[in-house]
């Protein structure tokens, strides 16, 4: 029987306090990584760290208190994580831009985007990547959007910035493959998060609807007729993480119940 380990491996996952962030530091911990966590507030992170499992001797979870919208805490983040033992996987997840139709977009909204995104990633990646080098391991994940297939209605920015986040990654899969260095995207589909809520809130003020209104339409545009869990995204990006996927590099793999129009 296959199973997936993570055993000796260290994990720095981003945004791990909530949705798919949080479902993933789960998923690792389980797997037998241990796990640096990273989101804005210590309280949850602290909790957090202290239920993640430890089924390892090997296993110490960690957190670090930094707001990936700030410019100044990341460049502190990576600075930090550059003398730190060997981090053998980043996960790159972050909150989305807010919504609203591109023609409306405040240029500003791009730039801060694009930092929180784009930029925060290639200052992470540049300070592991050292370090995955010398362990001839390392797994970049990225969490983005079926966006990046097809754009999504009124998310303007945000399909500008999960556009360039996945050539993003397709550039760094082709420089660091001969490492031992993977670099993956998973696009989540509609998923049970605090972003889909607000989606739902937003889309509900929009069009003069209630909000349980706009849900049921939306389940309906999904061939599985639910919504995601973000356990079932978690899933993927152990096995991404895994030894198991080493020769799966450079993708973009959708998680949305067949909503994606696209082969």
């Amino acid at each position: 029987m296959v199973s997936i380990s993570l055993e000796k491996k260290t994990a720095l996952v981003c945004g791990s306090t909530q949705g798919i962030g949080r479902a993933i530091a789960e998923a690792f911990a389980e797997a037998g990584a241990s796990c640096i966590l990273v989101a804005r507030t210590e309280q949850k992170l602290k909790e957090l760290a202290a239920a993640l499992a430890k089924n390892h001797p090997s296993q110490e979870h960690q957190y670090i208190v930094a707001d990936l919208a700030d410019k100044d805490q990341v460049a502190s983040l990576a600075a930090q994580l550059a003398n730190h033992s060997p981090i053998h996987i980043i996960v790159n997840n972050s909150g989305g831009p807010k919504p609203g139709p591109i023609t409306e977009a405040n240029p500003a909204d791009f730039l801060a985007a694009f930092q929180q995104h784009i930029v925060t990633a290639q200052l992470l990646v540049q300070a592991l990547l050292s370090g995955m080098k010398q362990e001839g391991y390392g797994r970049v994940i990225n969490i983005i959007s079926t966006s990046v297939r097809i754009p999504i209605a009124n998310l303007g920015v945000s399909n500008t910035t999960r556009g360039a986040m996945a050539s993003w990654a397709k550039t760094l899969s082709n420089e660091v493959a001969q490492f031992g260095i993977t670099v993956n995207n998973i696009l989540p589909g509609l998923t049970e998060t605090q972003r889909l809520q607000s989606l739902i809130q937003s889309e509900a003020k929009r069009l003069h609807k209630t909000e349980e209104e706009v849900a049921g339409e939306m389940r309906l545009t999904i061939p599985a007729k639910r919504f995601g869990q973000p356990e079932e995204l978690a899933n993927l990006a152990c096995f991404l993480a895994s030894p198991l996927a080493a020769y799966i590099n450079g993708n973009s793999i959708s998680v949305d119940g067949g909503k994606t129009g696209t082969i």
